[in-house]
C-alpha cells in the first residue's frame, strides 16, 4: 500500500479540532470534581468520582483522528467499518458529521460494495479483520487507522503463537469486534488456529478436553464460529498461548489462563509445560487502571453506583459486574436514564437490554459513586450528576460558581 493512502498518526490537526472536542465532550463538572478530590458535595448528596474513569488514551487518539479525518478530508466521502467505539453518543456526533458507517446500526446501503478509490475509510480502535484490511486494500480506499496499541499487543503476541504452531486461546467474546480481528491473525500463518472462550464454564470445558480428551464433533458443535475452521480439540489443544480480549475482566483472565496452565501441567508434565503453554497478560493498563480504581472507591463506603457507559461496552459491563457484589448498582447510558427519584432505566448485569427500577435513590443522606466506560466522555458524566441534582432540587451553578 503507498505511505498516502494509509495514516496511521492522524494528521497532526489537533490545534484546528480541539475547540470542537471542547463543545462535544468537555465537562465543567467533571473539572471541578478533579480539582476537589474526584468529590462534589450539595445539600445531602455527596458524588464521589472514581479516579480513573471515562475516555482512555486509544479511544481519545480514535476520536481526535475521525474528527481530524473529516477536517483533512472536507470534500471526500468518509466511511467507517463499524462503530468507533462503544458509545451511541460519540457515534451519532460522527454520523451528524457526515461519516458514515458500513456496518451496525444506521449502515449505509451496499455497505462495502459501495467502496471505491475515492472513499477515506476510518478503522475503528478495535481494529478490522485480515480479510476486511485485504478488502479494503483491494478497493484503494484512503486508509485511517486508529486501532489501539493495546489491541496491536495482542495480535503480536497471537502472530507470534501462529509462527510457533501454538493455537491461539482467546478468552473474550467472539460477536466483539476486536475478537474478531485478534482470532483473525491466526490466518496469517499456516496452520494458525484459534479458539475463543467467553468465561470460566467454557474455559473448564477446554480444561477437561486438555486432560482426557474426548469427543472432537461435540466439542466443535459446542464452540461452533468461535473456533477456527477444521478445528480439532485432539490436534489443537496440544501446544496453546493464552491471550484475551483487551476489555475483559482482568482477575478472570488471569485465571482462564491458570486453569489452562494447571491442564497442560496435568497431562503432559511441568517439566515439559514450555512446549505446550504459553501465556501474556494482554489486559490494557486502561482496562485494569479503571477496574483497580472502583475497588479503591467501593472500599471508601458508597451507598450505591452509577456505571456510565454504552450498553455494548465490554469494559463498562465489567465495571458494572465488579461494583455489583458490593453495593446496589445501576448500569446507564446517560442522563436519561434517570427517570425521576423513584425510578431508573439501567442494564442489570448479564442481561442484552435495560429495564425499569423503581426506588434507587434512598431519602437522607446518600454518597453516590459514578465511573465511566473508557468510551463514556466527560459531558455525558456531567450531564448526570447535573441530572441527579435536579431530581433532588438542587442547582449545580452555584457549586461551580456561576
Amino acid at each position: 500500500m503507498a505511505d498516502l493512502q494509509y495514516y496511521p498518526r492522524g494528521f497532526g490537526l489537533r490545534p484546528q479540532i480541539e475547540e470542537r472536542l471542547q463543545v462535544d465532550y468537555h465537562s465543567q463538572i467533571v473539572d471541578h470534581m478533579k480539582a476537589h478530590g474526584y468529590t462534589l458535595a450539595a445539600g445531602d448528596l455527596t458524588f464521589r468520582l472514581a479516579a480513573e474513569f471515562g475516555f482512555c488514551y486509544g479511544v481519545d487518539r480514535a476520536v481526535e483522528y475521525a474528527y481530524e479525518t473529516r477536517t483533512r478530508f472536507p470534500d471526500r466521502d468518509i466511511y467507517i467499518t463499524g462503530e468507533i467505539i462503544h458509545n451511541p453518543h460519540v457515534n451519532s456526533r460522527l454520523q451528524e458529521m457526515g461519516i458514515r458507517f458500513l456496518s451496525g446500526d444506521g449502515a449505509v446501503a451496499e455497505g462495502w460494495d459501495r467502496l471505491g478509490s475515492q472513499d477515506v475509510v476510518i478503522l475503528p480502535a478495535f481494529g478490522v479483520t485480515v480479510g476486511q484490511l485485504a478488502l479494503l486494500r483491494a478497493r484503494g480506499c484512503t486508509l485511517v487507522d486508529t486501532t489501539c496499541g493495546s489491541v496491536l499487543n495482542v495480535w503480536k503476541n497471537v502472530e507470534r503463537y501462529a509462527r510457533d504452531g501454538f493455537t491461539s486461546v482467546i478468552h473474550g467474546k467472539f460477536n466483539h469486534e476486536e475478537t474478531r480481528a485478534t482470532a483473525s491473525r491466526t490466518c496469517l500463518y499456516p496452520g494458525g488456529r484459534y479458539l475463543v472462550v467467553r468465561d470460566l464454564e467454557e474455559t473448564e470445558r477446554v480444561c477437561d478436553h486438555i486432560r482426557v480428551g474426548g469427543d472432537g464433533e461435540a466439542f466443535r458443535a459446542r464452540f461452533g464460529q468461535a473456533a477456527s475452521g477444521s478445528f480439532d480439540p485432539n490436534r489443537d489443544l496440544e501446544k496453546v498461548g493464552v491471550a484475551n480480549q483487551t476489555t475483559m475482566l482482568s482477575s478472570e483472565s488471569l485465571e482462564v489462563a491458570e486453569r489452562i496452565r494447571r491442564a497442560m501441567a496435568a497431562r503432559y508434565g511441568e517439566a515439559a509445560l514450555t512446549e505446550h503453554f504459553r501465556s501474556f497478560d494482554t489486559i490494557c493498563s486502561a482496562t485494569q487502571d479503571r477496574q483497580d480504581a472502583v475497588l479503591k472507591l467501593l472500599k471508601g463506603g458508597v451507598s450505591l453506583m452509577l456505571v456510565i457507559g454504552g450498553y455494548n461496552s465490554s469494559n463498562t459491563n465489567h465495571l458494572a459486574e465488579l461494583a455489583a457484589g458490593t453495593v446496589p448498582t445501576f448500569h446507564i447510558e446517560d442522563a436519561a436514564c434517570l427517570l425521576g427519584s423513584e425510578s431508573i432505566r439501567h442494564k442489570p448485569i448479564g442481561l442484552k437490554s435495560a429495564e425499569i427500577t423503581p426506588g434507587w435513590l434512598p431519602e437522607g443522606p446518600v454518597v453516590i459513586g459514578i465511573t465511566a466506560g473508557a468510551s463514556t466522555p466527560n459531558n455525558r458524566i456531567g450531564e448526570v450528576v447535573e441530572r441527579i441534582l435536579e431530581i433532588r432540587g438542587l442547582d449545580v451553578a452555584p457549586i461551580l460558581g456561576l
